[in-house]
């Protein structure tokens, strides 16, 4: 399974970002071994439609769920429509590392 999570940087340790449209990078991380890509995101500086425009980067990639803080209505919307699932509330003083963890073991 391929899960996203909105991250602040560009390693396993940096912090959940709390925003997904707007989240510096993603980290996206195959569950079955932990390899793992970071990818810029492309609509963080975008005026409007940056969460549609991140839930298109993130279907190329054929994640299957994102981990984030927050949702704006339109991201919601694009993710559902893109049937990825969403897990929200994760707080930035976790590490991409930490919701992963927590993500597989509440997901068994």
């Amino acid at each position: 399974m391929k899960i996203a999570i909105s991250s602040m940087g560009e390693t396993l340790e940096s912090a959940v970002s709390e925003k997904f449209g707007r989240a510096p990078y993603f980290i996206i991380v195959n569950t079955e071994n932990m390899e793992f890509v970071s990818i810029k995101n492309s609509a963080e500086s975008m005026q409007g439609g940056a969460g549609p425009e991140a839930v298109r980067q993130l279907s190329a990639h054929g994640v299957n769920a994102v981990l984030t803080g927050s949702l704006g209505p339109n991201a919601k919307s694009a993710i559902e429509a893109a049937k990825i699932k969403a897990v929200v509330g994760l707080s930035g003083t976790k590490t991409v590392k930490q919701a992963i963890e927590e993500y597989k073991t509440v997901s068994k």
